[in-house]
């Protein structure tokens, strides 16, 4: 696929752009005539000049508020993904539209019965929090299309096509304020429902009931449209949380505008896409979808390398992104916690994923599971938060994460006393087990560290050694 910051001549709806060149003067040269040596220097000059600037690469430079919110990104560590829409009612997950194949004018009808009378801003951020996140992402319009807020560019709506009537995301940006949690804006660019997305890409064809036509740049307005609505009446926002662009992936998506626009109505707002590829110029972190950083478990992403951006990796709950009634299988609070761990020893964040019922509450269940992470989080949160990957990669007994000079180990799978590290870049000094701050023993030599853990202070969830360097 060609970078998507090339630039096009012609875009549908706007006038051709030609080279510039010469004006000839008022007065007829003969075609027999050649122009001067100078006067052929400068034109071909101009031409090339003009070649050059519309072929040059964008070349992306963060603003200090963006660097800011990336350093602030990495050391979060944890945060929230909400996948909550009209497809909710149906309780067969967010691409109910597209599995069950359901056409436009009937899946228009879901908006009519959406009324979740019991959502609550407030408790979903406190939920949040007692987690032990640090911010929330929500979809904002996922793959069918229908914006959970108050859009102004299309009447597919919360606000003007369902009974609730009420803007969820701006009482959610206001609670998130108010209780400092940051707010991502996930945002499909993929769109089963309006007419314009067209060409169609590997999903949503042949039972939609759309025509066989429609204006891609178009679309593409309509997108940035509805992206500069997020980003002027809600307040400030962390970053947008792209999705979709591998259902077109060899398409114009016409990322230069669309960054540039986000960067310069939020300086500070960070952007990624989950195209499941190295990061494009304008995003500033990347997202590993239900796997850990250079992994592909999944079969999602066979050419994405890892780059020098912050990352985060996304995981469901239990196996379903959107509520899911039969979904029961939740994962356990040792999987989900050691989850995180590997995320941070990945040096990545971890988005653990709730999917709300059509009620707006969130099943109890997962609401347990969540509070079991933040009491886990109160006693061993600084092995986890502002830290960064530990000076080892991952190994099968488990990670590494560091802060200052403090290393730490986190046993995940191990069975005996002893466990020797590699040689490490610092010496070590002392070694203590994280919970209860008692010494251990340790050795030190040409072959690595060598630590003893007695069995009666292993911790079946993470067993932490905390190692001090210098």
């Amino acid at each position: 696929m060609k970078r998507a910051t090339r630039y096009k001549l012609q875009a549908a709806g706007s006038k051709s752009q030609h080279i510039p060149f010469l004006a000839p003067s008022s007065r007829s040269q003969s075609i027999t005539q050649s122009p001067k040596p100078f006067l052929l220097l400068i034109l071909v000059i101009g031409i090339i000049s003009n070649l050059h600037a519309q072929q040059a690469p964008w070349k992306y430079e963060p603003t200090a508020e963006n660097l800011k919110t990336r350093q602030w990104f990495e050391s979060a560590r944890f945060g929230m993904f909400i996948h909550w829409g009209v497809y909710s009612q149906l309780g067969d997950g967010e691409w109910v539209m597209n599995q069950q194949r359901i056409p436009v004018k009937t899946y228009e009808k879901l908006p009519a019965f959406f009324n979740p009378t019991q959502f609550n801003a407030r408790e979903w951020v406190m939920m949040a929090k007692d987690a032990g996140m640090k911010y929330i992402t929500i979809t904002s319009k996922h793959h069918d299309g229908f914006a959970m807020y108050d859009s102004k560019v299309s009447d597919y709506n919360i606000i003007d096509s369902t009974p609730y009537s009420k803007d969820v995301l701006k009482m959610l940006a206001e609670e998130c304020q108010a209780q400092g949690i940051k707010l991502f804006f996930y945002h499909s660019q993929l769109d089963w429902h309006h007419p314009d997305y067209f060409p169609r890409g590997t999903t949503g064809n042949d039972y939609t009931g759309r025509p066989e036509s429609g204006n891609w740049y178009k679309y593409l307005d309509y997108m940035d449209a509805q992206l500069t609505e997020l980003l002027t009446n809600y307040g400030p926002v962390a970053g947008i949380w792209f999705d979709g662009m591998w259902d077109k992936k060899d398409a114009d998506w016409r990322l230069e505008k669309t960054y540039k626009l986000i960067h310069q109505l939020q300086p500070a707002a960070l952007v990624g896409s989950n195209h499941h590829r190295a990061p494009y110029e304008g995003e500033d972190f990347q997202m590993f979808e239900k796997d850990l950083p250079g992994h592909n478990t999944t079969g999602f992403s066979p050419e994405q390398k890892v780059g020098d951006l912050p990352k985060e990796t996304c995981e469901t709950i239990n196996n379903s992104w959107g509520f899911n009634l039969q979904d029961g299988k939740n994962k356990t609070k040792k999987e989900l916690i050691q989850y995180l761990v590997k995320s941070a020893g990945y040096g990545a964040n971890f988005l653990l994923n709730v999917g709300p019922m059509p009620n707006g509450k969130v099943q109890p269940e997962h609401v347990f599971l969540l509070k079991q992470m933040g009491e886990w989080l109160k006693a061993n949160g600084e092995t986890i938060y502002d830290t960064q990957g530990g000076p080892l990669s991952a190994r099968e007994w488990g990670v590494m994460t560091q802060k200052g000079n403090k290393y730490y180990v986190h046993i995940l799978n191990w069975q005996d006393e002893t466990l020797t590290l590699p040689k490490l870049n610092k010496k070590v000094i002392s070694a203590r087990m994280f919970e209860d701050k008692s010494a251990i023993r340790f050795i030190e030599n040409e072959f690595g560290v060598t630590i003893k853990v007695p069995k009666s202070k292993m911790n079946e969830v993470d067993t932490i050694v905390e190692l001090e360097v210098k």
